[in-house]
């Protein structure tokens, strides 16, 4: 079944709603978040999409993201989506948004209002492998390196948000945490 996602303006204002599938047809603007999970020593948790996902199939990136549905709040789907594919809970700081566009394979456009959010876990996740092929925990202080090396290895929105950061503001996420 399609999920019905909040249509926003560039301000992040809700003005309408549509499917998923017909959004991303469509490369309308719509309202998403993407999470990064750290653990105790600063190590980044990365997920490899399941070869089944209708788009970016294959691809690391960062520990979860997903879309709010009609009616549900940002903080809401976070943990929902966390728990969905993790298969673990933990609290969640919200530290930026920015606005991206891409065009992806098969004719479809990422157009996203991407909230970005940050917590600390401590143990192995449980991945529901309907939605993650593979997980790894790296020094996220290499991210970028590792990035630069294979860039086709990682989702577009991944690549944006790093690249958008530098290692004071990966350190600066990391110490929210403690």
């Amino acid at each position: 079944m399609d999920e019905i996602l909040t249509l926003v303006d560039k301000y992040d204002n809700p003005i309408g709603s549509a499917g998923k599938i017909d959004i991303h047809q469509r490369g309308m603007l719509h309202r998403a978040f993407s999470i990064f999970i750290f653990d105790n020593k600063g190590n980044l948790l990365l997920q490899k999409r399941a070869a089944t996902k209708y788009h970016s199939a294959g691809l690391w990136t960062n520990s979860c993201c997903g879309h709010p549905r009609i009616g549900e709040t940002l903080d809401a789907a976070a943990q929902r989506r966390l728990s969905e594919e993790m298969g673990f809970d933990c609290p969640l700081i919200k530290v930026s948004s920015f606005i991206y566009h891409a065009i992806l394979p098969n004719n479809l456009i990422e157009y996203e209002y991407d909230h970005i959010f940050i917590g600390r876990f401590d143990k192995e996740p449980k991945v529901n492998p309907d939605e993650i092929s593979d997980y790894k925990w790296i020094n996220s202080l290499k991210l970028q390196e590792l990035i630069n090396q294979a860039p086709k290895e990682y989702t577009v929105w991944f690549k944006e948000i790093i690249s958008g950061l530098s290692h004071q503001d990966l350190e600066d996420w990391k110490r929210k945490l403690w």
